[in-house]
């Protein structure tokens, strides 16, 4: 096996965990939330897995994705490789400027309120909406990858 492949595999692999996890979220999450008992437990293995797992994961798929550019034929200025940075750029953003902080607001909460309060119940409302809207870049991010469009 050439050490292209190999990074193409690490690659593929990664998004598995990265993206397989971020799916899975929003179904912990609404099963949690029918069993309030549950839902620290599962916000905070949420959390953990987000932040020891996934974006771990999105950080080393930037450079597997670097280093396959780097190692095979196309350039960096390919238009489906651009346009999956500039969407892995907005993931980023997204997911660490207000998926995390807005994680780590709702266990706040959840944990001095309860699942009742208001100030749970709109910031778990906040946490869906930009999970979804993370989610966009990435689903367009694995488009790209996939059926590599040129312009």
């Amino acid at each position: 096996m050439s050490f292209y492949l190999a990074i193409k595999f690490l690659h593929i692999m990664l998004a598995i965990v990265a993206v397989g996890l971020n799916v899975s979220y929003g179904i912990w999450i609404a099963r949690a939330a029918r069993e309030p008992e549950h839902l620290s437990h599962t916000l905070r293995g949420v959390k953990f897995l987000d932040d020891r797992l996934a974006n771990p994961a999105y950080a080393l798929l930037l450079v597997t994705g670097i280093a396959m550019v780097l190692l095979g034929s196309l350039p960096l200025t390919t238009f489906w490789i651009d346009a999956a940075l500039v969407f892995y750029l907005i993931a980023v953003v997204l997911g660490l400027g207000f998926y995390t902080p807005t994680l780590r607001d709702q266990i706040r909460v959840l944990e001095a309120q309860g699942a009742d309060s208001p100030a749970y119940r709109r910031l778990a409302t906040r946490g869906s909406v930009i999970g979804i809207l993370t989610a966009i870049p990435v689903v367009l991010i694995l488009l790209l990858m996939v059926f590599k469009p040129t312009l």
